[in-house]
């Protein structure tokens, strides 16, 4: 069994984007350290939608990576920089890191985080309002 995480964030303008680009640089310098974690991907989508994929051992070891030191840093800030956020998490049989499409679905029933500036699909609850399946980037890896 393994836990998948993945998360979509999208700033409110260009001006935002270089803090969320720094915060998740050191969030992935932090990630290559985890304990439990398997593996991933950055990707992205329109209007500078920024997503993650990590596969995990377990719950517990997203959850430590979570509220440590550049992460739990960086998640305060992002509430006041992105107008969108949202995360789905599952648990799969095999440590298989998800296509970016089964990703995006599985998006369409995950729950939003909490945004100071929320836009109008925030607002209305909407997890994945674009609707287009993200672009692979970065692999990441332990």
């Amino acid at each position: 069994m393994s836990f998948v995480s993945v998360t979509r964030l999208r700033p409110r303008s260009v001006r935002f984007l270089p803090m969320v680009i720094l915060y998740s640089w050191l969030s992935k310098k932090q990630l290559r350290r985890a304990s439990g974690f398997i593996g991933g991907y950055l990707a992205s989508g329109p209007k500078f939608a920024l997503w993650t994929v990590t596969v995990w051992a377990d719950e517990r070891s997203m959850r430590n990576y979570r509220n440590a030191n550049a992460h739990v840093k960086a998640m305060p800030k992002l509430i006041h920089s992105c107008d969108e956020a949202a995360v789905v998490h599952w648990v799969q049989d095999a440590a298989v890191i998800p296509e970016p499409s089964e990703a995006a679905a599985r998006m369409k029933f995950g729950r939003l985080s909490k945004v100071k500036h929320p836009s109008p699909a925030h607002v209305a609850g909407d997890c994945w309002p674009d609707g287009i399946v993200p672009r692979v980037g970065p692999r990441l890896a332990p």
